[in-house]
């Protein structure tokens, strides 16, 4: 009996585009379900009751939920095209480095991106200190996962799309070329996969979802 696997996702999320892209390079076949999060379907509601939220993996009528764990999944189900390296310890610092992403980058970025003022200018250094501690683990590589495309890159793959949009949303710098050598050679390595540069969501849509956010969320702690 042939797999069943569905993905819900939005066209924005970041991290529904991790399963899509570990999906599509181990050439697993799959239907895609759009959804709206201010009109949640009841399918969404019903397969992850506890978040509410993309992405979901329905895998022959089971769901598996949050990114990182759906990555996980993908990778031992599916065996082609490996995501994680062979030796124990590599894959224990791949997924350190996987998960201090999502716990010290997404929230600092976050942070600048809906903020201003003083509170803005002392998220900046958190920023800048977070990605090279990042960096740093690409010393001596093209990717992340070495010479091809690895469960960290594809993690870590929404800031070659992202921290542009964000710079332009709020006019500062985060990433540039002699500050961050290796990062910027990651990012154009990166994109430059057809995979990677298929799935990218529009970026002036981008620019406008997260202009909009930002000016929501400014306004609302401008009543408080």
């Amino acid at each position: 009996m042939a797999d069943v696997v569905k993905v819900f996702r939005t066209w924005s999320s970041p991290f529904a585009l991790r399963v899509i892209w570990a999906l599509q390079l181990k050439g697993v076949e799959y239907e895609t379900i759009f959804e709206d999060i201010t009109n949640k379907s009841p399918l969404l509601l019903q397969y992850n009751p506890t978040y509410k939220q993309v992405p979901v993996l329905v895998h022959n009528g089971k769901p598996i939920l949050e990114s990182l764990v759906i990555l996980e999944y993908i990778e031992e189900t599916w065996k082609e095209n490996p995501l994680l390296p062979e030796d124990p310890y590599e894959r224990a610092t791949t997924r350190f480095w996987a998960k201090f992403g999502d716990d010290k980058l997404v929230p600092s970025v976050r942070g600048v991106l809906m903020t201003q003022g003083k509170e803005q200018e002392e998220g900046i250094p958190v920023v800048i200190e977070t990605l090279k501690l990042i960096e740093e683990q690409l010393k001596g590589k093209k990717f992340f996962g070495g010479e091809t495309i690895g469960f960290l890159d594809i993690a870590l793959g929404w800031t070659a799309n992202l921290m542009c949009v964000f710079e332009e949303v709020t006019g500062i710098k985060f990433l540039d070329a002699e500050t961050f050598p290796l990062l910027s050679a990651w990012i154009e390595n990166f994109s430059d996969v057809s995979v990677i540069k298929q799935n990218w969501p529009p970026r002036d849509k981008l620019v406008l979802k997260f202009q909009a956010a930002r000016e929501k969320c400014l306004a609302e702690a401008a009543t408080k």
